[in-house]
């Protein structure tokens, strides 16, 4: 009976309302991540439409299927499709569902950013899809290299829903990569230290990391075309001192990457569901770690792999060469320490393991390409090619559909309380992998007799014919077998028979709960002593339902879950969660009404969402925190713990410090555009339009010392505000008095955002402390004794930082020349 009133006194707290007011306000995980997941499947049905369209284009020479036009815009959206609206959100809905229950926890850190990502999601991928149907969609490349999509070759408004659209969609992924990295550092049971952690959480924190250092680059560089395009700001036309080269500096320093972006999660599920197959544990869990983490560091020095053929430096080819080759040490690591679970276990030939092996294969001959195209001789024959574009094929479908079809089968039961009954699934499985290497397979020995990529006919007696007709029935046969899935998927939900719980025999947390989970995931959080604590307790779940684990007891109408020290994994205190609320839908709703003013070019209107955006943020943070001080709250078994509001190190902050990181990549990658173009571009920067001024720049300089100074202490904050009001003073008068015309040339263009960025960041970080003022006037918790303005004077150091040195870029050449 216990456990039974704890579940209703958990649901009334935790569970999302009927009708569509709970539809739209509900920032549950698992509501969420569902949502995810299914809108990123929907995308991915419409991206293989896609692909089925330019094979039945390619299947014979000569074909008039489609025009030219539509054609570009086809493999365009299928590209732009597979890679931002159908890769990365699969796995971050995933994660967003999956984490908090592999971790003991019962949400992410920041439900509402959650909720507010997914409408970013929605909206930006639904204006990409709209702009298909009306026939305007993006047509010059996933890539969208200059100056092809530049504005005298792609007058239309095809290639601004690209920039404009996607940018929108990363907006999507970068919040949630901040709530991920912060929910595994932070939000984990008690006793959960690092080296306890599931391996998908490592997967997953470090590929959260890498989104957040390379999602910038590709963000300014959409910014930097969009302006461009918009205002003819000339960052990429070489007439004016910009370099179409810097496009794909920017581009690719996203782009390669993000292979592993994709890959390291689908390797997460590898890592999770293998074992159970093979009915042991992981072999090598501390080399599978040292692989993640070499791997995303390597993933960073590649970038020009793909750019191999436009003219860099022979030392610089033989570098990026080898970077290119080294990278397949630590993913052949995770290979061998998979195959070394399976030869010491007694692997089970389930549906799940059928597409392990599906990937095994797939990815392996994928890896070995990839080994081909890293050498620079072989590279330069095969660059542009269809052998190029089967290798991506093979990497990417390999290496992260064929995994997450194995964990479709495999976590189906979290999802609809259903086990796993009919065969279409072994069907489907070998009508996806035969279909696949039939089209895949034979575009690499059509790319070796010399193919291009991106073609949309060809003639007669090349040699491709037969080749690219096979190509095409086998994309057809690949067709049919995720149509076979769909339909086994939708009998699993509908009839299958109900399943218990843990039907795996698993090890991890997150079959110690209901299937499918309650909206609190877990009545009470474990005490966590082993990488696999339902192997060592196998009655957890049902002690965890009794309440016997931590915050068993409902208080206050709080959501409530446990923050841990970061390595050690010990209490340090309770998260309370905020409830439901429509704050993300309308805050999403504003954002996007800003990209769509610039989509339609109606620039005056730009800054009315801006404010609406500054107000909805001011209310957001206003309704959070507490007047009252709790002190030390008890969590169970004797423990206390205080909440959040209370203490300097609260989730906030650390999403603050994550949320900075990225903004210094996108800054930093705003510095390397400055410093490629300053040594590549010839006569960078002219010397007429270099204008310094000493008593500006010393103005600022000492408004940078009063701001840094004064800033550590609570009574000389007015004296830190004003500081950084002069230094902003300083910029402004920079850009109002002394800055070049941002359209004559490159150098002005450049300058003119280095001021609007430094500008940005100052006017915010004087938004944010007046909001702490008003807040510890109002009697807030969190505003004296909390983290507030701890994070006010993060935002304040790194303002100051920027803003200091875009003085200096702006001020310092002109000075010592």
């Amino acid at each position: 009976m216990k456990a039974l009133q704890l579940h209703r006194a958990l649901e009334r707290i935790w569970g999302t309302p009927r009708g569509w007011r709970g539809t739209i306000s509900t920032v549950n995980h698992s509501v969420i991540g569902v949502r995810l997941m299914v809108t990123a499947f929907i995308f991915f049905l419409i991206g293989g439409l896609l692909a089925m369209l330019i094979r039945a284009q390619l299947a014979t020479p000569g074909s008039a299927f489609v025009g030219p036009d539509i054609y570009n815009q086809l493999f365009t959206m299928h590209g732009s499709i597979m890679m931002f609206l159908f890769a990365i959100p699969m796995f971050e809905g995933f994660a967003m569902y999956m984490l908090p229950k592999m971790l003991g926890a019962r949400d992410l850190a920041f439900p509402r950013i959650t909720a507010y990502g997914w409408w970013c999601y929605l909206f930006g991928g639904t204006m990409l899809i709209v702009a298909m149907l009306l026939g305007i969609a993006p047509d010059a490349g996933w890539f969208m290299y200059t100056p092809l999509s530049s504005k005298p070759y792609s007058p239309g408004i095809n290639s601004d829903f690209w920039l404009l659209g996607i940018t929108f969609v990363e907006i999507s992924a970068m919040v949630t990569a901040v709530d991920i990295v912060v929910s595994i550092l932070k939000l984990r049971a008690p006793g959960m230290s690092l080296d306890r952690m599931p391996l998908f959480a490592w997967y997953m924190l470090v590929t959260a990391l890498m989104m957040l250092i390379g999602f910038p680059p590709l963000i300014l560089g959409s910014i930097l075309l969009e302006l461009e395009r918009a205002f003819g700001w000339p960052f990429f036309d070489a007439a004016r001192g910009g370099d179409s080269l810097l496009w794909q500096h920017l581009f690719w320093l996203f782009g390669h990457p993000e292979v592993y972006i994709i890959f390291l999660p689908a390797a997460g599920a590898i890592s999770t569901i293998l074992p159970v197959m093979a009915r042991t544990r992981i072999l090598g869990y501390g080399w599978i770690v040292a692989a993640i983490l070499a791997l995303g560091f390597l993933s960073f020095g590649l970038w020009v792999h793909h750019m191999f053929t436009v003219g860099i430096p022979h030392m610089a080819l033989a570098f990026f060469s080898a970077a290119s080759t080294l990278v397949a040490v630590p993913t052949g690591v995770q290979i061998f320490a998979w195959l070394g679970t399976l030869w010491a276990g007694r692997p089970q030939m389930k549906l799940p393991m059928l597409y392990l092996i599906g990937f095994f294969v797939t990815f392996v001959m994928g890896g070995l390409t990839g080994v081909m195209v890293a050498m620079v001789p072989f590279n330069w024959q095969a660059h542009d090619s269809a052998f190029v574009t089967a290798h991506l094929h093979y990497v990417l479908f390999g290496g992260f559909v064929f995994p997450m079809l194995a964990a479709a089968y495999y976590w189906l039961g979290h999802f609809t309380g259903r086990q796993y009954s009919y065969t279409l699934g072994k069907a489907a499985f070998w009508l996806i992998f035969t279909g696949f290497h039939l089209t895949f397979f034979l575009m690499h020995l059509v790319g070796l007799l010399g193919q291009p990529r991106r073609i949309d006919s060809y003639p007669e007696g090349l040699g491709w014919t037969g080749y690219n007709l096979l190509s095409s029935v086998g994309g057809f046969v690949m067709a049919t077998g995720v149509a076979l899935f769909v339909i086994d998927i939708a009998l699993q939900i509908f009839h299958a028979p109900r399943t218990r719980r843990n039907p795996w025999n698993a090890g991890t947390l997150e079959w110690a709960m209901m299937l499918p989970p309650p909206s609190y995931n877990i009545a009470s959080l474990p005490q966590v002593d082993d990488r696999e604590p339902l192997e060592k307790a196998p009655d957890l779940a049902l002690s965890l339902a009794r309440g016997e684990g931590y915050l068993a007891e409902p208080r206050h109408g709080w959501r409530e879950t446990l923050a841990v020290d970061t390595a050690s994994g010990r209490v340090e205190h309770i998260v309370v969660l905020p409830g439901n609320t429509t704050l993300p839908l309308w805050t999403a709703m504003v954002t996007g009404s800003f990209f769509l003013l610039m989509l339609f070019k109606l620039y005056i209107l730009t800054p009315v969402p801006l404010i609406l955006l500054a107000a909805l943020g001011w209310r957001w943070a206003w309704l959070l925190g507490d007047k009252q001080v709790r002190g030390a709250l008890p969590i169970g078994h004797g423990v206390e713990a205080p909440p959040h509001a209370e203490i300097g190190g609260s989730p906030g902050w650390w999403g603050s410090v994550f949320l900075l990181f990225a903004n210094g990549t996108f800054f930093g990658a705003l510095l390397f555009g400055h410093a490629f173009l300053w040594i590549i571009a010839p006569n960078w920067p002219p010397p007429a339009l270099v204008l310094p001024s000493l008593p500006i720049f010393l103005a600022g300089i000492v408004g940078a010392g009063m701001a840094t100074l004064f800033g550590r202490r609570l009574r000389h904050v007015a004296i830190a505000g004003g500081g950084l009001a002069t230094l902003l003073a300083a910029l402004i008068v920079t850009a109002w008095l002394l800055a070049p015309e941002p359209t004559l040339h490159a150098y002005g263009a450049v300058v003119a955002v280095l001021l609007g960025y430094a500008m940005l960041h100052g006017a915010l970080a004087l938004l944010i402390g007046l909001f702490v003022w008003q807040r510890r006037r109002a009697g807030y918790v969190a505003a004296t004794h909390g983290a507030e303005p701890r994070i006010a004077r993060l935002w304040a150091d790194y303002a100051i930082v920027v803003c200091a040195v875009t003085l200096m870029c702006t001020h310092l050449p002109g000075l010592l020349a």
